[in-house]
């Protein structure tokens, strides 16, 4: 599909609209294992079918990989304050997309997350994690955990912000190159492998 056409402008759009439905369907969820089947099984279907879809084969997809659910890494956690830093990253549709430093989260036996502020239009927070498994197991570019801007976000409370390592997803980059992606910087690389989320 043309990059600059209507219809891919508008299957965007709705790419973002379903990613934001099926991320409300599990902050609504009391069982996040089940809730997580369900982000597995919608995910799926939207990449197999849909027109925005980054997978390039879709005759032959027969889902996206992703393992199993554990409960010992879901965390709810403060988000501490930082040193500000600001991060351009250069995009092949967007020109360069400022992100700043806002804060960090600290996830005990795995180590500390920068949380960033899109500093453009729609703003947003953006958690991307890197672990020791990328590029053998994970993508090498690591994976994203929250990215509110596109309705990738678990939540928050008076308790913290939800960061569910078990969600952690592919950018769209991982499929298509024509995709340019913010990936995870020195302050989202943790030592640790995460053997939850999507693989590959």
């Amino acid at each position: 599909m043309d990059t600059s056409s209507l219809d891919f402008a508008l299957a965007v759009a709705d790419w973002r609209l379903r990613v934001a439905r099926i991320y409300a369907t599990v902050r609504a969820a009391t069982d996040p294992a089940a809730a997580h089947r369900q982000w597995v099984e919608a995910r799926d279907e939207l990449f197999a079918s849909h027109a925005a879809s980054p997978i390039l084969d879709r005759a032959s997809f027969t889902g996206l990989d992703v393992a199993p659910y554990d409960p010992a890494l879901r965390f709810v956690v403060s988000v501490l304050p930082d040193e500000p830093r600001r991060m351009d990253v250069r995009t092949g549709t967007d020109g360069v997309v400022p992100f700043e430093r806002v804060g960090r989260v600290d996830l005990p036996g795995i180590g500390s997350l920068a949380v960033w502020a899109l500093r453009s239009y729609g703003g947003g927070l953006f958690v991307p994690v890197k672990d020791a498994l990328a590029g053998r197991g994970t993508y090498g570019g690591g994976r994203y955990l929250i990215d509110t801007l596109k309705g990738a976000h678990l939540g928050a409370s008076d308790d913290g912000l939800v960061v569910d390592l078990n969600f952690a997803y592919n950018p769209s980059c991982a499929y298509d190159p024509e995709w340019a992606c913010p990936l995870a910087q020195a302050e989202n690389t943790v030592p640790v492998e995460l053997a939850v989320g999507e693989r590959g």
